[in-house]
C-alpha cells in the first residue's frame, strides 16, 4: 500500500521509512476508526509499552552505571509514563496524522493525553515490527532525546512524593478534591486541592483530574518545604 502525503511527511519526522508501509497506517488507526477491513492500534499499542520499557531500562543503566535499582525505579517512570509519552507525540505533531471516529474527532481526540500517548507506543511497535529492535530503540533515543539525559535525580511523580512526606510523619494520605469543573465537554477544565490531615492544603487546575492532582501535589510540597 501507498502512504498519503501526511504520513510520507511523518515518516521524515520520526527518522523511519517503512518498508511495510501497513504497519505505520495501523499505528495511526484509533479503535473508534476500526472495522472488518480495517485494524486498529491498539495491538500496536500494547507491544510498544514493552519496547519503550526494555529501551529506556538499557539506557537508564548505561547513562549511570552506578545507580540502584531505587534511584532507576523513578527515572524510568517519569519517562514511560503517559504524560510524557503525549508529549513526544505533540513533539512530532502525531495528532494531525492519527486516523478517527467522527465522534472521537469532535471530542477533541487528536489533543488527547492518553490517544497520543498510546498510540507512539503504537509507532513504536510499528518500527520495531519493520526494522527490528535497533530500529525501534534509535527512535526511542531520538524521539526522548534529552529527556533521558535530564530526568530528575529524584523522579517520583509528586503525588507519590507527597504520599511518602505524610506517611513519614504518620499522617493519612493526601486527599484530593475537586472545587471545580469548567469548559465544554469536549474540553474540560479541573481545579483539584490536595489536601493533608494537618490543614495544609493547595489547589491547582489542568486540562484533566490526574495533572490537576500531581500539579496540586507539586504545589503543596513547594509549600511544605518552605514552611519548614
Amino acid at each position: 500500500m501507498k502512504l498519503s502525503g501526511e504520513l510520507k511527511a511523518f515518516e521524515g519526522r520520526i527518522g523511519h521509512h517503512f518498508a511495510a508501509p501497513e504497519l505505520l497506517n495501523r499505528a495511526v488507526t484509533h479503535a473508534s476508526m476500526s472495522s472488518a477491513n480495517r485494524d486498529d492500534n491498539q495491538r500496536l499499542e500494547f507491544l510498544g509499552d514493552r519496547v519503550l520499557g526494555l529501551v529506556m531500562a538499557e539506557a537508564l543503566l548505561a547513562l549511570d552505571p552506578g545507580a540502584t535499582e531505587g534511584q532507576l525505579a523513578p527515572r524510568f517512570n517519569a519517562l514511560v509514563r503517559k504524560e510524557t509519552c503525549a508529549d513526544v507525540a505533540r513533539d512530532i505533531d502525531l495528532g494531525t496524522v492519527l486516523k478517527l471516529g467522527r465522534s472521537e474527532m469532535l471530542s477533541g481526540g487528536r489533543r488527547k493525553q492518553a490517544l497520543l500517548g498510546d498510540a507512539i507506543e503504537a509507532v513504536i511497535a510499528a518500527v520495531y515490527l519493520d526494522g527490528g529492535f535497533d530500529a525501534a530503540k534509535g527512535l526511542v533515543l531520538r524521539l526522548w532525546g534529552g529527556r533521558i539525559e535530564t530526568v530528575e535525580e529524584d523522579a517520583r511523580d509528586a503525588k507519590t512524593a507527597l504520599q511518602e512526606w505524610a506517611q513519614a510523619r504518620k499522617l493519612a494520605p493526601p486527599k484530593y478534591l475537586t472545587i471545580a469543573r469548567s469548559g465544554p465537554d469536549h474540553a474540560p477544565v479541573f481545579t483539584i486541592a490536595a489536601r493533608l490531615d494537618n490543614g495544609a492544603e493547595a489547589s491547582a487546575t489542568a486540562p484533566s483530574k490526574r495533572a490537576a492532582e500531581q500539579a496540586a501535589a507539586t504545589s503543596l510540597l513547594a509549600q511544605l518545604e518552605k514552611n519548614k
